[in-house]
């Protein structure tokens, strides 16, 4: 227990204190009343904080033991406050929310019922950055009986905040597909007679020769045709890079970081939360088409793995594993990679790369081990178009010779990623430079295109 003097109690001892040295300088006759008087004063402060010392020892808070919320939406923390006795009737509380958790209230003051021991506040708050918080404490705060002093205490009470990407603004972008009206993308058709052996049945007219099964029909002794259908069920898998440079601004003409005074989500967003929050919809997208879906994070090593399954519990354990993934200031090991995506993956499926392969070393170290993985699976490489790349003479602004040598680095770079692809598709592997705003929608279209045409 912590006591605290209030300002009733600063203010009292201006009023006799003073007065009372003043006198006793000035009037010695005064000096033994006024001593009198200052001894009596502290003794009633003094008894005020003994018999106030108990206040706030029955007082139990319990905060939620897991929370989930959104990015940049309004939410409220329940706090159940528990009494022994009917001892303190207005009771503050504290919390220590961290930068990247807005409130409005500092603290909260709230008056405890008398009729119960129960109670329960709400505390409202908004989440300005993705990741995991946790709240060790609450701090409790009342006032003694006759108002001289503040008592404070510190209740352990754990909580753990768990703040999701805001996936709103994706999911209205594709709202077709996650708003099931039979319109859109629900009624997607396939093309092509399917991959996937079915049965055997006897031959008709019209079949193909090439679907003849030539050892069934030579112990049946008439003419077996193989009927396949269309494979629903396929292994999606999402890669994530988060290594050096995926720290970088996800857009670097938006506004700086985040204030506290002046809260913007948007101020500051990486190419990793980026990711984390197209890997998302997209699970949410092959959900809707019952395929698994899988998440692998990775920077110098494979840091987070999630096998391709499929529900909403699945789902929750992606989403768990992602909101957590933060960029580490460390190049990344292709290699290791997808030797442990050959281990580890050994069914054929879709692999998404979201990755960044603007540095020449490792666009080269990229394509020289891309043969590992290439050949089983089917592979997607995507990356957030870099706003500078662009050919030479598509921006007509240069004015001087600086402008001149940088839109030439400029023209270099977008080479670099030109030549990067062509690589990569000789090995059978897509390349795409996706537009920041556009990332989910492209991503969620480049997998539904591969559902229908059946590449996988």
């Amino acid at each position: 227990m912590k006591f605290v003097p209030r300002t009733k109690l600063i203010i009292w001892v201006g009023f006799i204190f003073i007065p009372v040295s003043v006198l006793a300088a000035v009037l010695p006759a005064v000096t033994g009343p006024g001593i009198g008087l200052t001894v009596g004063f502290l003794a009633i402060t003094i008894v005020d904080a003994a018999v106030s010392r108990k206040l706030l020892t029955g007082i139990r808070i319990t905060l939620p033991a897991v929370m989930r919320l959104s990015v940049g939406r309004q939410s409220e923390m329940t706090l159940s406050i528990e009494s022994d006795a009917a001892r303190v009737k207005q009771l503050r509380l504290g919390l220590a929310f961290p930068r990247e958790i807005h409130s409005e209230k500092q603290d909260l003051v709230t008056r405890l019922p008398e009729e119960t021991a129960h109670s329960i506040v709400a505390w409202p708050f908004k989440a300005l950055k993705q990741g995991r918080y946790i709240f060790e404490n609450c701090y409790l705060e009342t006032t003694s009986r006759m108002g001289f002093w503040s008592l404070r205490r510190t209740e352990a009470a754990r909580s753990e905040l768990r703040v999701y990407p805001n996936l709103f603004r994706e999911r209205k972008k594709l709202s077709g597909l996650f708003l099931n009206r039979g319109i859109g993308v629900h009624a997607l058709r396939q093309v092509g007679k399917g991959k996937e052996f079915e049965q055997l049945r006897e031959y008709l007219p019209g079949d193909s020769y090439e679907d003849i099964h030539w050892k069934a029909t030579a112990r049946r002794g008439q003419p077996i045709t193989k009927v396949y259908q269309i494979e629903r069920t396929q292994q999606i898998y999402v890669i994530i890079d988060g290594s050096r440079l995926s720290v970088r601004n996800s857009d670097p003409q938006s506004s700086k970081p985040a204030d506290r005074d002046q809260p913007e989500v948007d101020g500051f967003t990486t190419i990793m939360e980026r990711y984390a929050a197209a890997a998302l919809v997209l699970g949410l997208a092959a959900d809707r088409q019952a395929d698994e879906f899988g998440v692998l994070a990775f920077d110098d090593r494979a840091r987070k793995f999630v096998r391709a399954k499929s529900g909403k519990a699945h789902y929750n354990v992606c989403r768990d594993a992602l909101h957590t993934l933060q960029a580490r200031s460390v190049s990344p090991d292709f290699a290791e990679l997808f030797t442990f995506i050959a281990t580890k993956i050994r069914r054929r499926a879709l692999l998404i790369l979201l990755t960044n392969l603007d540095d020449p070393v490792l666009a080269e170290s990229f394509t020289a081990n891309i043969d590992v993985i290439s050949r089983r699976h089917l592979v997607l490489v995507n990356m957030l178009k870099p706003a500078a790349a662009q050919p030479l003479f598509s921006d007509p602004s240069a004015n001087t010779v600086d402008d001149i040598y940088r839109k030439l680095g400029h023209h270099l770079q977008w080479r670099h990623l030109r030549e990067t692809e062509k690589h990569l598709r000789r090995r059978g592997v897509g390349f795409c430079l996706l537009e920041n705003e556009n990332l989910c929608t492209d991503i969620v279209s480049q997998y539904l295109t591969v559902k229908r045409r059946q590449v996988l």
